[in-house]
């Protein structure tokens, strides 16, 4: 009877341990998100990732303002994107389905890669480019 029990327990334990490795291997869906990045923080109790905030602007010259919620596990990641905090990027994310809690991240948006937008697209043929940050000395005149 105690056999039983214990084959029953390592089974449930090995289809749980399945489950996890499958959720966090397939993505549902995944694709990119342009705008600019407002927040990232290293954030958990326990476990710690880095949850991030997109501003997303539909049209130019919108005032509404969509916020797309992300996490990084990465490390490179995470801080390639600091590196281009406040500037027009697009970030490729997956989105991954099926995980319980928040020790995986807060969000179902995990961002793999980070890309510096160069120009903002009006309409075809219509750019507007990206100002060009000024060097220290220039800036304290």
């Amino acid at each position: 009877m105690r056999l039983k029990l214990a084959l029953v327990i390592v089974a449930l334990l090995l289809l749980v341990a399945a489950w996890f490795v499958f959720a966090w291997n397939w993505s549902y869906s995944e694709g990119e998100r342009a705008g600019w990045v407002q927040k990232l923080s290293r954030k958990g109790w326990v476990c710690k990732t880095w949850e991030g905030e997109q501003a997303l602007v539909s049209l130019p010259g919108s005032s509404t303002v969509e916020k797309f919620h992300f996490t990084v596990h990465d490390e490179a990641t995470a801080q390639a994107i600091n590196k281009v905090m406040g500037r027009r990027v697009n970030l490729h994310y997956e989105e991954k389905v099926g995980l319980p809690g928040s020790c995986f991240g807060e969000t179902r948006y995990f961002v793999t890669g980070v890309t510096l937008v160069d120009e903002i697209s009006l309409s075809p043929g219509v750019v507007v480019p990206q100002p060009m940050a000024l060097p220290a000395s220039a800036a304290s005149r």
